[in-house]
């Protein structure tokens, strides 16, 4: 990733909505899922705390890959030396084994998941194991007598199809079909939220849980099939946006960066064994708007298209997936980019990055 001046401007903003940020000096983080689109940003923030604050935290980056992590961080952060000096130590991790090598952390952020429409279709028993071994392999590995809390990065998916057409609270989880392959993401995302509640009941161990909605933002991947991705890039390049419905669905568009200060914010200040929507309530959009809005960024036009059967079933079946952020809200933290600016600035940073 290229990391622009814009971007790092951005990341120092975001940084002054988390509350109470002081008590990760000195800590040590375990980020699995390092190089995806949430906690990359997650990272981002962590190495801004060290490096222009000093914070002093030591940083674990968890993935398959270890090329791709060091090439994600390469203008940032250097990677240590068999974990002596450097910005942070790769740890191997593959979500979908579970296995990772003994550690002694004060939290772990975990957020290794496939979260691609196409691919949940085409790995829907893969996406499914990922969610599910990927807590009991951290469980099992970590020190449970030294890890202070783990946050899990579970999906609004979860809340399934409701009736209401109001932004959800957490307290309102609706129909799965669980004989739909597609439901793989959302079945396995609430059974990855009750281990979470059953390790800490039965063993002690502090967890938290937030449900991200619809995350977009400039450490996306050209690779990354979700509509959001694909309207930025288009954005970025100058080409029209092709949409495959009509975009009536209401959904909360969160900035990348607003998403991860949420993230950190939960961490810190939120209560043991509750789950907390992440929504920027200054962006709850219909998928038309959000589009506009990237249009307007990159001055293209939108054009409509019939989406094929293999693009249908992939889609998102909520008709509302919009998250109230009330309880987020009252730890202390507030969104930054609304729908407009967080559109501007993530076509402005594409731009530059590719």
């Amino acid at each position: 990733m290229k990391y622009t001046s814009e971007y790092l401007e951005d990341v120092n903003k975001v940084l002054k909505n988390v509350p109470s940020p002081e008590e990760m000096r000195g800590k040590s983080v375990l980020i699995t899922g390092a190089t995806g689109l949430i906690c990359s940003a997650v990272a981002d923030l962590l190495l801004s705390l060290n490096k222009e604050q000093g914070y002093g935290m030591t940083l674990y980056f968890a993935g398959r890959d270890e090329k791709r992590v060091a090439e994600r961080y390469e203008e940032r952060a250097v990677q240590s030396s068999k974990g002596v000096g450097g910005d942070y130590t790769f740890v191997q991790y593959d979500a979908t084994e579970g296995k990772i090598p003994p550690l002694h952390v004060d939290y772990i952020i975990h957020g290794a998941s496939n979260a691609d429409p196409k691919r949940i279709m085409a790995e829907p028993v893969e996406t499914m194991l990922a969610n599910i071994h990927g807590i009991t392999g951290l469980m099992s590995s970590v020190d449970k007598s030294s890890l202070g809390r783990l946050l899990y990065i579970s999906s609004s998916e979860v809340y399934g199809v409701n009736e209401t057409f109001e932004p959800y609270s957490e307290d309102q989880l609706g129909y799965v079909d669980i004989l739909n392959p597609r439901s793989c993401y959302p079945s396995s995302k609430r059974a990855a939220e009750t281990l979470c509640v059953a390790y800490a009941e039965e063993y002690g161990i502090d967890t938290v849980m937030v449900r991200p909605g619809h995350i977009y933002g400039p450490t996306v991947k050209p690779s990354d099939s979700r509509v959001s991705a694909d309207f930025s890039f288009k954005a970025a390049r100058g080409e029209e946006i092709i949409m495959k419905s009509k975009g009536e669905q209401l959904r909360s568009y969160t900035h990348v960066l607003d998403c991860a200060s949420a993230i950190l914010a939960v961490l810190i200040k939120g209560e043991n064994k509750e789950a907390y929507n992440i929504s920027a309530p200054i962006a709850i959009v219909t998928i038309k708007e959000m589009a506009e809005a990237f249009a307007a960024a990159g001055g293209v036009k939108i054009t409509f298209d019939v989406p094929t059967e293999s693009e249908a079933r992939s889609y998102n079946k909520m008709p509302c997936s919009a998250l109230r952020s009330d309880k987020l809200e009252a730890l202390g933290w507030k969104a930054e980019f609304d729908m407009k600016t967080g559109a501007e600035r993530t076509v402005t940073e594409l731009k530059q990055m590719y």
